[in-house]
């Protein structure tokens, strides 16, 4: 199973305030016993809202709100990608996580869709080939 860890933002991160040396080495460490455990996909932290954008649909119709965000819509810091036999093992790791701000605040564990989980959707498998495909270009590309 593979989960995506999502950091939310405050407004430190919002205001580019870095992390101190001291955290950015608990993390190092952090990051590393994850990856010697064979958990850790990929991780990186994210830009404050100010240098990002969204794009609303409405049907056929797209338009583009330029950060900032409201910190009230959680915005995204950071993530990783963890693979894990179970969401508990998940929550495990985590729990080991030094806090990433300092303060009180939430991190969120969402599994993601295996090309598996689409078979119900896909009773030839064509979708699933085609997809399976395409990951392994990405991966080829790295």
């Amino acid at each position: 199973m593979r989960f995506m860890i999502l950091l939310t933002a405050n407004a430190d991160t919002e205001g580019g305030v870095m992390p101190s040396p001291e955290l950015l080495a608990e993390m190092g460490a952090f990051n590393e016993a994850l990856v010697k455990a064979g958990v850790m996909e990929a991780g990186e932290g994210l830009q404050a809202t100010s240098k990002g954008a969204r794009v609303l649909f409405n049907g056929k119709d797209r338009s583009v709100k330029m950060g900032p965000f409201p910190l009230s819509d959680r915005p995204v810091a950071g993530f990783w990608v963890w693979r894990t036999a179970s969401l508990e093992e998940a929550i495990d790791w985590l729990k080991r996580c030094p806090n990433p701000t300092g303060e009180i605040g939430e991190v969120e564990i969402r599994q993601i869709f295996e090309t598996e989980d689409f078979a119900e959707s896909d009773p030839t498998g064509e979708l699933r080939a085609k997809e399976e495909a395409l990951r392994a270009e990405v991966a080829a590309r790295r």
